[in-house]
């Protein structure tokens, strides 16, 4: 009789990863549907990698945080069906709220470690002009009636500025601050056409311009200042330290992203732009989701046998400038460390909930291409009601000349 035996775990690999320009909530893309911006960032991907058979992808995966409307009816396979991909490749939906897209990624790996699959497609999108945060959520009455969690756990706002409350040396200062270089950095990195390169123009129609094509992120605010920053209201609480400027906007995109086998990537030729080293997802109170990043990473370093030391960039997703914040003061990096976010984030250039995690993995791709010294990298974030999430990768040009 045979039996199955598995000696060791195959190596996994980002190849490419691509996204849609964000817009603000309901203004750019207002006349786009969802599963079309996903649809586009699909199929820029695919065109960007013509050596890769689009027969032999195995499985795609696509999050939404809300699915329902042009977010439901299984984007996985509908938006698969909509790109043009043959009927035979599989696909399914993803749910983890902001970590939606890193989910897609770290579930397809697992199935690519396992030998399972040898190639597929993760991806991600939110159109929150279509479907606001929480819009027709039905939270059981028992979350607060037996105050299983408090009512600030179901308000993300709330939630950053409870970490505030724990953390009283993170002033606003610090987090209008961090939200000013944010701003300052995408600003520089769109001056050096870094950001550019791997946003897919997208139509989008205007009900007063008609058609047109979005190349670049509609959010970032280049002439932001701290004097700005600091007359904003504080929404969430009268005196609080949490505003519109220290906290990512509502928005609108899509993000895409080919994994694969190392082995499979080099037979097809396809590139390598960052191998997974392990990932893991963590708990911690919903009333200070934010945290959530501190406890991951812990995790996914000891499963990796690294250190904070052993981590060379950084792609920290800001949800708010205080839960990044909070996850560099547990770890000792300063507020204004060039391994973190060297091309700004998404205080910037916004945050579509489940199609963020992508984002930060092709920028730390693009990391990796730049700096040759670095050898391990991180891409981390925080999820609604009290989780984090958080991926280590390896720099395939690490010890190559620059």
């Amino acid at each position: 009789m045979a039996t199955y035996s598995r000696d060791r775990l195959t190596s996994v690999v980002l190849v490419d990863a691509v996204r849609t320009p964000f817009g603000k909530a309901g203004s750019l893309y207002a006349g786009t549907r969802a599963d079309d911006l996903m649809v586009r960032a699909m199929r820029g991907l695919l065109e960007r990698n013509p050596q890769l058979p689009l027969d032999q992808i195995d499985d795609v995966a696509i999050a939404a945080a809300t699915q329902t409307g042009d977010q439901g009816m299984n984007l996985g396979r509908s938006a698969s069906l909509l790109a043009g991909l043959p009927n035979t490749v599989p696909g399914y939906s993803v749910d983890r709220w902001c970590a939606g897209a890193m989910t897609s990624v770290t579930t397809l790996a697992a199935s690519i470690a396992m030998g399972a699959n040898e190639i597929a497609i993760a991806g991600g999108v939110e159109h929150m002009g279509n479907h606001p945060i929480g819009d027709g959520l039905d939270p059981n009455p028992r979350f607060l009636a037996e105050r299983i969690v408090e009512q600030d756990a179901l308000a993300m706002g709330a939630t950053a500025e409870r970490l505030h409350d724990r953390f009283p040396h993170l002033t606003k200062e610090r987090s209008d601050a961090f939200a000013l270089a944010s701003q300052m950095k995408t600003a520089k990195a769109y001056q050096e056409g870094k950001i550019q390169r791997d946003l897919i123009p997208t139509a989008a129609r205007s009900a007063d311009l008609g058609w047109g094509i979005a190349t670049v992120d509609e959010p970032p605010r280049p002439t932001t200042t701290l004097e700005g920053l600091a007359t904003l209201k504080t929404p969430f609480r009268p005196a609080g330290r949490v505003t519109a400027g220290n906290s990512s906007g509502l928005n609108d995109g899509a993000t895409a992203a080919i994994l694969a086998s190392e082995e499979k990537a080099i037979a097809l030729g396809l590139p390598v732009k960052a191998r997974l080293v392990t990932f893991a997802f963590a708990g911690v109170e919903p009333e200070v989701m934010g945290y959530g990043p501190v406890p991951a990473t812990i995790k996914a370093l000891a499963n990796a046998g690294l250190s904070i030391e052993d981590i060379g960039a950084f792609e920290v997703n800001e949800a708010f400038a205080i839960q990044v914040l909070a996850f560099l003061d547990h770890f000792g990096i300063a507020d204004d460390d060039p391994r973190v976010n060297p091309y700004g984030g998404a205080i910037a250039v916004g945050h579509p909930l489940a199609s963020s995690g992508i984002r930060l993995m092709l920028n730390l791709a693009r990391t990796f291409e730049e700096k040759p010294d670095v050898r391990y990298g991180l891409t981390t974030m925080c999820i609604g009601l009290g989780m984090g999430g958080s991926v280590i990768w390896e720099n395939p040009h690490f010890g190559k000349k620059a």
